[in-house]
């Protein structure tokens, strides 16, 4: 039990872990833990629209991709030229002290090598949450998020994905909760 009591408190630590790419981006910021649950939700949409793929797979890998980070850090795009994190180490130090250490591994050995549907869709909805933030960045002023997004897309590796990906970038990110009902807005009720 002590094990698994400790392996809540270090996947407790992506709370506290900021994602680094956005000190690059000039605004925003969000943790690794904000990040996975956006990830995780993606994730299980984009398996739903998929009929051949194992939906609990793919939250799987979505909830688990970044929990080596709690270990390393988030290490952005500038940082991987240079700093070359141990993930390997990160994920099999923590699988020898969980009950379930061998599927832990063999998640993120599948997730790492894209090749499965399931891989590929996990890794989509990672990229899919970027351009989600990208774009609520962009929509709040941030002129360096237009740079960003063709680097993006061009990571994405399923046409639904890359559909999803266009329309987020043509849907202004403020609008969702405003559904046009101007009496509501004036006296609060229908």
């Amino acid at each position: 039990m002590k094990n698994l009591a400790n392996f809540f408190f270090e996947v407790g630590m992506l709370k506290r872990t900021p994602r680094t790419g956005f000190q690059f981006l000039g605004s925003g910021a969000e943790s690794v833990a904000e990040h996975s649950f956006r990830t995780a939700i993606i994730g299980f949409t984009l398996a739903h629209l998929d009929e051949e793929v194992d939906t609990g797979k793919v939250v799987q890998m979505c909830l688990f991709h970044d929990v080596p980070e709690a270990r390393t850090g988030d290490l952005n795009y500038v940082n991987k030229k240079y700093v070359k994190a141990d993930e390997e180490k990160a994920v099999e130090d923590l699988a020898r002290t969980l009950p379930f250490g061998d599927d832990y591994r063999a998640l993120l050995e599948e997730f790492g090598r894209k090749e499965s549907r399931e891989a590929q869709i996990a890794h989509d909805a990672d990229q899919l949450e970027m351009i989600l933030a990208l774009k609520e960045y962009k929509d709040l002023g941030n002129r360096n998020a237009d740079e960003w997004y063709p680097f993006a897309v061009r990571r994405l590796r399923t046409e639904g994905a890359r559909r999803l990906a266009e329309t987020i970038w043509t849907t202004d990110s403020t609008r969702w909760w405003f559904d046009g009902d101007g009496d509501w807005w004036v006296n609060g009720k229908r």
